[in-house]
């Protein structure tokens, strides 16, 4: 039985990769480009892959191939409709980030919300002694207690945010899905999160329903210029609009972790406004806390031995 995985390097190197406990030749592979994954794979029954994409032409030249074990949740790195067609089992792993993301979150939304980066600036930049007081007002500082919340997104992560929203004294709203009306009395109306949020934070799988959900038009429509977050997945958020809406001061700033193309490309609109006191952006690390990324592993190895075992666990396909 032959298992590749196929990035390595997109896990810390503390986190602990164990193996299989039955026969099994194990490759591994730190960074594996798309032009190099028919070579790798080639008489593996076993993939393990977390970025690395499986299409459908690679698929077609594996016959190998019996199983991905994705180690992640969202699973569009693998054509789904092309493995049904191969009868190659797909897992994905569930649940893991319910701490990590919502923490990175609001570490971002406080980080924007108390102008946390742009005061440690000042401070490094002799601002501070140059004050001639105890203090001095550069940038806004405002609480979270009081303000609306608007969460795109309402799976697990979504429900945490929510939470700790609570305990900040925040008033959460679930936004109804984008175009849809009478979704129950846990929803909000679309318009009426957009148009009333004081900070908006997007927590959906990226789909061609909610792929640029907020875009240019949504921008105009924010009355309260919130605060946007995205830690969920690239492509919720049309980049180019959201620099636009900053620009015309729509919003009040953003935090990001994510980005449609990773890392970002040099004309990313972004990458423009990265010097703003009220921009925060950090490489897709939300995810990544040492817990997670070790329970990342333990259900994508546990996927692999359930499969051998017959009992295949988190299926896709």
């Amino acid at each position: 039985m032959r298992v590749v995985f196929l990035d390595r390097a997109t896990f810390g190197p503390t986190v602990d990769i164990t193996r299989l406990d039955t026969p099994h030749e194990w490759l591994e592979f730190d960074k594996t480009r798309e032009d190099q994954v028919v070579e790798r794979l080639a008489g593996a029954q076993i993939a393990i892959t977390n970025k690395v994409p499986l299409r459908a032409e690679t698929l077609a030249q594996l016959p190998d191939l019996k199983m991905i074990s994705v180690a992640a949740t969202g699973y569009d790195v693998v054509d789904i409709e092309a493995c049904k067609k191969q009868n190659i089992r797909v897992c994905n792993v569930r649940g893991y980030a319910i701490n990590t993301v919502p923490e990175h979150t609001f570490a971002l939304l406080l980080g924007l919300r108390r102008s946390i980066s742009a005061y440690c600036d000042d401070v490094k930049n002799g601002e501070w002694q140059k004050a001639g007081q105890f203090c001095f007002f550069n940038h806004p500082i405002k609480d979270l207690s009081g303000s609306r919340l608007g969460i795109i997104g309402e799976g697990a992560i979504g429900q945490s945010v929510a939470r700790i929203a609570t305990a900040f004294g925040m008033i959460p709203m679930f936004a109804a899905h984008k175009g849809m009306s009478g979704m129950g009395p846990l929803y909000t109306p679309w318009d009426e999160v957009i148009e009333t949020s004081d900070v908006i934070s997007v927590h959906a799988p990226l789909t061609a329903n909610t792929r640029h959900c907020l875009s240019t038009d949504e921008f105009s429509r924010m009355q309260r210029k919130p605060l946007i977050l995205n830690t969920s997945r690239g492509g919720l958020v049309d980049e180019a609009a959201l620099v636009e809406a900053l620009d015309k001061q729509q919003i009040a700033g953003f935090g990001f972790d994510v980005l449609t193309t990773e890392p970002p490309s040099a004309d990313n609109p972004l990458m423009t406004v990265l010097d703003r006191p009220n921009v925060l952006l950090t490489p897709h690390i939300a995810w990544a806390s040492e817990e997670a990324m070790t329970e990342v592993w333990r259900q994508t190895i546990a996927h692999v031995g359930c499969f051998l075992a017959g009992e295949p666990r988190n299926v896709l396909v």
